[in-house]
């Protein structure tokens, strides 16, 4: 028998929504004398339409990573300087900005944080703009946006993102220990939260110690910015789980699965969370965005370390649509063979070139990024369908 259900406008908006494809631009990176890559930069954007966005007189934030000191992946100040200088030529009142960090090191206040951005080359002579770290000088300074989401009913949002006209990311896209990958969500929902606000996208991720891995070598416990680790008789690692705030800092750093992910929390979760945190600074606002897919190193610039690139350097996108943008550097990367260079991939899977392969799984293969990609489609931020425009 069949059924047959009555449309009406609402149905058909939400097909049709749905039906839709966003467009992503994308720019190799071979250049010539007469086209370098910031050129290349500047014409992609604008075939992307950023100048359809009014920006006179609009504080406009552009949200970058100026990577943890040490960590040598992050994007070129020079990119940053030349999109400052774009968007003043808009009218535009541009400064560069993020939040500070959960965990200990380089950027968890707004004083080293300065300090670090410095040392990477992000000021306001380099960078052509003022640098702004969003959430103030202990990441108490923060905004509530109310979304009533899932997960998530008032995302903290440092407040220079929160009070910004326009949002612009720029994004390093690469690999992600928790998320699968780092791209404009992760950049955006992550990145602009507050400390309070990282403390509610990590809350329910406790980690416990795998006792029969834990070497006691004592990584976990020196680099724990809440005192939550000690070494037991035995010689093992143990989380005092009220001073334990769920960062995840132990389970990136341990070699040995010595220290896991709880199962009271996913990867899918967390990914959850960023999307609706990323919903929340962009939902009233123009936003545009730029990921940059160079350097793919298999985890996070929030390390004092980088490892090799899994994949060869491969291009720029620039889209208004987070999540194709996303979606469409993952499935490039997917396309893409392993860097034929001795890489944490090369390694792992030898003679092997693994195009087609979602190497981001291979890397973590506790996550599941494309959940998150699909709660933000849910949300109504983007599609995940998209065309890829070559520029």
């Amino acid at each position: 028998m069949l059924y047959f259900y009555p449309l009406n406008l609402i149905n058909i908006k939400y097909i049709l929504y749905y039906m839709e494809k966003s467009k992503v631009y994308f720019t190799s990176l071979r250049t010539n004398p007469n086209n370098n890559l910031l050129d290349k930069m500047e014409r992609l954007v604008r075939k992307a339409g950023i100048a359809n966005i009014d920006f006179k007189n609009q504080f406009t934030a552009i949200k970058i990573h100026f990577g943890e000191p040490g960590n040598l992946a992050y994007i070129r100040a020079n990119y940053a300087a030349r999109m400052a200088n774009l968007l003043r030529s808009f009218g535009a009142k541009p400064f560069l900005t993020d939040s500070n960090t959960l965990y200990s090191g380089g950027r968890s206040n707004a004083v080293d944080h300065l300090q670090s951005a410095m040392e990477n080359g992000f000021n306001p002579i380099s960078g052509q703009c003022q640098v702004i770290i969003a959430d103030g000088l202990k990441g108490t300074d923060y905004r509530e946006i109310k979304i009533n989401g899932e997960y998530c009913k008032a995302p903290k949002i440092g407040t220079a993102v929160a009070d910004a006209d326009i949002i612009i990311s720029m994004t390093h896209f690469k690999g992600h220990e928790q998320a699968g990958f780092g791209g404009t969500l992760k950049n955006l929902g992550m990145g602009a939260a507050s400390v309070p606000g990282k403390m509610e996208l990590h809350s329910g991720s406790q980690p416990v110690i795998n006792t029969e891995n834990c070497i006691g070598c004592k990584v976990c416990k020196k680099n724990c910015a809440h005192a939550a680790i000690s070494l037991n008789a035995n010689r093992k690692a143990e989380i005092d789980y009220n001073k334990c705030i769920g960062c995840g800092q132990c389970v990136a750093l341990c070699q040995y699965d010595g220290a896991l992910m709880g199962a009271g929390d996913t990867s899918e979760r967390l990914n959850y969370k960023i999307a609706e945190y990323t919903w929340a600074i962009i939902k009233d606002k123009p936003n545009f965005h730029i990921n940059f897919v160079m350097n793919v190193s298999p985890e996070c610039d929030c390390w004092g370390h980088n490892d090799a690139p899994i994949v060869p350097d491969l291009g720029i996108a620039a889209s208004f649509d987070p999540v194709a943008i996303d979606k469409a550097c993952a499935d490039i990367v997917t396309a893409a063979p392993v860097a034929q260079t001795d890489n944490i991939l090369s390694s792992q899977h030898p003679h092997e070139h693994l195009e087609g392969k979602d190497k981001f799984h291979l890397l973590h293969p506790d996550t599941n990024w494309l959940a998150g990609l699909r709660h933000a489609e849910k949300l109504g931020m983007g599609h995940l369908e998209y065309e890829l425009i070559t520029v």
